[in-house]
């Protein structure tokens, strides 16, 4: 075994001499220096606040923490975005230990979009109230909280820690149980506002829409704290989904620690296709490598399958190595609650020394402290990347990251151009509260807490023409009084029970493992979105390192059966898509947007050799078609070419570029938008490119592609152009293209496109 991190905290040198064995190239190593802290002062401070943070040794604000606090104790909504491991938690415990010290009738809402986060800030809460003499009594409010301690939040609680979607389904609705406290609520906190984008920010968004009719019934007007980690535009972003405006932080006082990166590309194994060894199987080997070495790592990757199979190839190769396979664990949605749970109190406690994660651990979920974070592939958005690179070194000491660059072109250009990745800004969040899809949901529920009337306004927009089409559906029951229309709720049932924040639709698919027939267990979700082409009739799942094959699917009441079985192989599913654009919203030369109906038929799944990712085989999807509604924006071919016969193959070469290039401006994850070719589309009458926002109306990833359309075709060139082959690969533009030259034909292509021919 290479003696990779020989003393017990990291060695770059170490690092960079072990990958440099795997044959491979690092050509970006990056060393962030260490800074030092600029402070600020307490302020105006309760006495007991300022004894309580000495007595823990801190002598001191951080700047950014004490410009927080002023905007705080002065009643102006704020948000601060300053980098992972800031210390942004005392921007808000501080200002509201104040106010309770200084009323104890006062209320705050903490809002986490995690319950493993919600416990972990209870934690900190109770450490700092016990120097304030215990007199601050904090409560979280989840759906594992038993009834007591429900009964004790509502009536003793200064601080009601919660998520969304018990803020959603267990809070809201039954605000008349809550009534002293929203009369005394002073301060609403909404942590890691970064995560809220796309459809959960839009549900947010409405969701404080919601909660603000409530404040304004019982009277309270309470001050927004807002954290984020750093996006393009934090404040923005907050006015969005709270509805106001809010002052910015973004200097941050906090010191840093050394920190080494690097860009790691696996080495070529094809030089005629430029084929490059897998990013799995390198991604596996550094971290088998380093936790063998007694090293604390966690990895992140972008699927739920990768997680899987990384899961079973890092521990095959501790098994190898003579060391305990069962040191690491995977961690992505899908998995039940409890299951998490027990996977962040071991890692906290050390007894596990690696995970396997998706993007649920970017978040600042207390999981210990970790020395390397290796990425397998960029994660899709700068802001996510520098969150996982975040993830190690947290509590001071010197640390590393590693990101394994894929096959992926975008992957594949950051390994090339490794002074972009550094010199990038971030990415903008987008949100469309105005889906309608999610707007009426949340109208309905609203409607149920409180009665409408005609003129109000909700979320900042006149929504009586919602109001009347549920009248008119008898959802809500019309009334005229003195002269104005009233709303209110008359259906059966409560709305938001139904209403999932996740999901424009609220339709997920229950999972059950049936391996032992008279003892079924539901292990898993997903949603009806990406069930199609992931869980189909013979389709291999993967959960806890474990496979399982597909025996049943019921499409009407949303369940999936599985069986445990030993495959050597895992399935990939396609499908066809069918556009028909229902309204044209804006044309630009040869872009365009608007709303389209989007038809999606499964056809065909592959087989994959889990050792060697060859094809061994495939299948029929037999699944009813999908149909959303929802907009794209579109990108015509010049009129001049079309009838040029190559045009497909370079058509095809710049929707591959395109798909893998627009997450990087859209901060999106690569499902989230679907990017198809049509020849010859019979509506626009002319070759184009798709690139469909994949939710049910939309979430504005369409208008964003519109917005940085020329951006985007130029940067998909530059993705093209950082690689090495001649004429096209896979690794590029998707395909070899032989004899012709892909590579040529798209950029000719792009380059017309740009200049509106």
């Amino acid at each position: 075994m290479n003696n990779y991190f020989a003393k017990k905290e990291p060695s770059i040198e170490g690092l960079v001499r072990w990958i440099a064995d795997l044959g491979g190239k690092a050509p970006a190593i990056k060393k962030l220096p260490a800074h030092p802290a600029a402070f600020g002062s307490f302020g105006a401070l309760d006495p007991r606040i300022v004894n309580a943070l000495k007595k823990r040794g801190v002598e001191a604000l951080y700047s950014h923490q004490s410009a927080a606090v002023e905007c705080a104790l002065s009643g102006i909504d704020c948000v601060i975005a300053t980098p992972t491991a800031s210390g942004k938690t005392l921007c808000y415990n501080l200002p509201v230990m104040h106010a309770v010290l200084q009323d104890a009738s006062a209320r705050a809402l903490y809002l986490f979009p995690t319950k493993a986060l919600a416990q972990d800030q209870l934690a900190e809460l109770g450490e700092l109230a016990a120097f304030a003499d215990g007199k601050i009594h904090g409560f979280v409010y989840d759906g594992d909280t038993d009834p007591v301690k429900r009964r004790q939040a509502r009536s003793e609680g200064h601080i009601v820690i919660t998520n969304p979607d018990m803020l959603n389904s267990g809070i809201l609705p039954h605000h008349t149980k809550w009534s002293d406290y929203f009369r005394n609520l002073k301060y609403i906190v909404v942590d890691e506002l970064h995560t809220y984008r796309g459809i959960f920010g839009s549900h947010l968004a409405n969701l404080f829409s919601r909660l603000a009719r409530i404040c304004e019934f019982y009277g309270s007007h309470p001050t927004f704290i807002c954290c984020s980690a750093t996006i393009a535009n934090p404040d923005e972003h907050a006015q969005a989904l709270i509805g106001r405006s809010v002052k910015l932080i973004t200097e941050s006082g906090a010191p840093a620690s050394e920190k080494e990166i690097i860009i790691y590309n696996p080495p070529v194994i094809d030089w005629r296709t430029g084929m490059r060894r897998s990013s799995l199987f390198e991604t596996s080997r550094i971290a088998a490598e380093a936790l063998a070495s007694g090293i604390s790592t966690i990895v992140f990757t972008r699927s739920r399958l990768n997680v899987e199979l990384l899961l079973k190839s890092i521990r095959a190769d501790l098994v190898k190595r003579g060391a305990d396979p069962m040191m690491i664990m995977g961690y992505r949605g899908g998995y039940l609650p409890k299951e998490r749970r027990k996977i962040e109190h071991d890692l906290r406690s050390g007894e596990l020394r690696g995970v396997v994660s998706t993007n649920a651990l970017e978040l600042g979920i207390d999981i210990g402290s970790l020395a390397l974070a290796v990425l397998h592939g960029y994660p899709g958005s700068i802001a996510s990347a520098w969150q996982q690179i975040g993830r190690a070194g947290r509590r001071g000491a010197i640390s590393a990251a590693v990101m394994v660059a894929s096959a992926d072109p975008l992957d594949q250009f950051l390994a090339q151009r490794p002074e972009w990745f550094y010199g990038a800004p971030t990415e903008r969040a987008r949100i469309d509260p105005y889906n309608p899809y999610i707007q009426v949901s949340h109208v309905k529920c609203s409607a149920f807490e409180l009665p409408f009337h005609a003129g109000e306004r909700f979320g900042g927009q006149d929504v009586d023409a919602i109001l009347d089409y549920l009248a008119d559906h008898e959802v809500l029951h019309r009334v005229n009084e003195a002269d104005e229309a009233r709303y209110y709720w008359q259906a059966d049932s409560y709305p938001a029970a139904g209403l999932s924040l996740r999901s424009a639709t609220g339709e997920n698919y229950t999972i059950t493992d049936i391996t032992v027939e008279t003892k079924p267990v539901v292990i898993g979700t997903m949603d009806r979105r990406s069930a199609p082409t992931l869980i189909f009739p013979d389709a291999i799942y993967f959960h806890g390192g474990k496979s399982y094959i597909v025996e049943s699917l019921d499409t009407e009441k949303m369940q999936c059966f599985i069986r445990e079985i030993a495959a050597d192989y895992y399935t990939d599913g396609d499908a066809s898509l069918r556009i028909n654009i229902t309204d044209d919203f804006e044309t630009q030369g040869n872009y365009g947007w608007g709303e389209v109906v989007v038809t999606l038929t499964p056809t065909i799944f592959k087989k994959i050799k889990l050792a060697t990712h060859e094809n061994a085989g495939f299948g029929q999807i037999s699944l009813p078609e999908e149909q959303m509604h929802t907009t794209a924006c579109w990108l015509m071919m010049p009129l001049c070419r079309q009838e040029d016969a190559e045009l497909k193959l370079a058509m095809e070469g710049l929707e591959h570029l395109i798909r893998n290039t627009a997450p990087l401006f859209l901060m999106c994850d690569r499902a989230d938008i679907l990017v198809t070719s049509r020849l010859k589309d019979p509506q626009l009458r002319r070759a184009a490119i798709y690139i469909i926002d994949n939710i049910p109306g939309g979430v504005g990833l369409a208008e964003g592609t519109f917005e940085i359309k020329n951006e985007l075709v130029k940067t998909a060139l530059s993705v093209m152009n950082s690689c090495g082959c001649r004429s096209g690969c896979p690794g590029c533009v998707g395909a070899s293209g032989g004899d012709f030259n892909i590579k040529a034909a798209v950029k000719e292509l792009a380059e017309q496109i740009l200049a509106g021919k």
